[in-house]
């Protein structure tokens, strides 16, 4: 039920460029090149190079990419090229690589993969809520006894569930068809990500409003994402489709798991600690949300400890704060003034991305997991990926 581009590379990282397939044979010197570039995560291919590939060799190539055992191969290398193509994000071997580490890692090129447990999880979910809102369980359990439009009852559909498509959609029913279900689930369906790449269901819908979706269907967004193209899209739309200044891959990873500039702005949060010396949760979020008042949350009270350092009110500081999920926020005075102190404190240079310290909570998780176990993970697929890509050219 969910734990939510192209990339400038900064001098003294170990990038190199790779040419599109079909050119000559990579020599033994320029092959030890791409492993030792390989090592350091972040292969690439020039961004017009790559946008240029006619869209038969790039199916061609992510057939030859996707696992053997994967069903369909075709038809999945034809929703990726697709969703590339209509994204415009450049698919370069680097970037196909990363979108199948990703998929791979979530459900092994699953459209809609069964949940262990699910039946387990969604009545716990309904319990939970139902506690929550002090609602009686002979109340429950009434309405779970309702038919529902499949001729089943909710509790017989619950007791059934295997994909989280299957729960989505009994939880759309109760909300909209049984008396209780607006109470019972307060409006909202509780399963928050979906499809082939496990994607932000609100980031699909955010997507959609933004940039209209280019598939025709009678569905919603939601739908969509439960599908092989549509989860696919907004997938690769999430983890690849904004602009960032990371050198590696591994932050987009990271990012895709704990939000957009979390990787970015862990390592602002880190800066901060350098030159404050108040140590710091480094979690990505750089102000509070939600109806707080005037209260601050301890980066932004951290940083406004030395405005008198770097020539900023506090009023300034919390507008370059505000920019925190969008990349401005790294060309503002403030990210440039915290890094440039922090920086002569310890007399080095600081990483300006750093992997988020996040816990990761779900009922589909049996044991603790945490952002940087899956960055590492998807980075591991990631680079047997780009090894088999390059391995076939030699």
């Amino acid at each position: 039920m969910g734990a939510d581009r192209r990339g400038s590379a900064r001098a003294g990282d170990a990038c190199v460029q790779v040419h599109a397939p079909g050119r000559a044979r990579l020599r033994p010197a320029l092959l030890a090149c791409v492993l030792v570039a390989l090592l350091a995560g972040c292969v690439t291919q020039p961004r017009d190079e790559a946008a240029a590939r006619h869209p038969a060799d790039v199916r061609a190539q992510l057939v030859q990419l996707l696992p053997r055992e994967t069903r369909d191969r075709e038809g999945w290398a034809t929703d990726i090229q697709s969703a590339f193509q209509l994204l415009d994000v450049p698919p370069s071997t680097e970037n196909l690589c990363a979108a199948l580490a990703v998929t791979e890692q979530e459900s092994t090129f699953t459209a809609d993969p069964v949940v262990p447990g699910l039946a387990r999880i969604a009545r716990a979910e309904l319990d939970r809520r139902a506690a929550e809102r002090r609602i009686p369980q002979l109340l429950v359990r009434a309405a779970l006894l309702i038919k529902s439009p499949d001729g089943r009852s909710y509790g017989e559909r619950i007791a059934a569930v295997r994909t989280e498509k299957e729960m989505s959609g009994i939880f759309e029913d109760l909300i909209a068809k049984v008396p209780m279900g607006q109470r019972l689930l307060g409006g909202a369906n509780p399963v928050r990500t979906g499809g082939p790449m496990q994607v932000s269901i609100a980031f699909a819908q955010q997507h959609a409003r933004n940039h209209p979706y280019p598939y025709a269907t009678t569905g919603s967004i939601r739908d969509e994402v439960f599908t092989r193209r549509g989860g696919m899209y907004f997938g690769i739309a999430h983890l690849l489709d904004y602009p960032s200044s990371y050198t590696r891959h591994l932050y987009r990873y990271a990012d895709f798991n704990a939000g957009w500039y979390a990787s970015r702005n862990a390592a602002f949060q880190a800066a901060v600690t350098a030159a404050s010396g108040v140590p710091l949760a480094l979690d990505g979020d750089l102000v509070l949300h939600g109806n707080v008042g005037d209260r601050i949350g301890a980066t932004e009270s951290a940083v406004r400890s030395l405005g008198g350092q770097i020539g900023m009110s506090d009023a300034a500081i919390r507008r370059a704060l505000d920019q925190g999920d969008r990349y401005e926020f790294e060309r503002t005075d403030l990210h440039e003034r915290v890094f440039a102190l922090a920086e002569r404190i310890e007399r080095r240079p600081l990483p300006r991305a750093v992997m988020p310290n996040i816990d990761l909570h779900s009922p589909k998780f049996t044991r603790k997991l945490t952002t940087q176990w899956f960055a590492t993970r998807v980075e591991q697929r990631y680079r047997r990926c780009v090894a088999q890509a390059f391995a076939g050219k030699t």
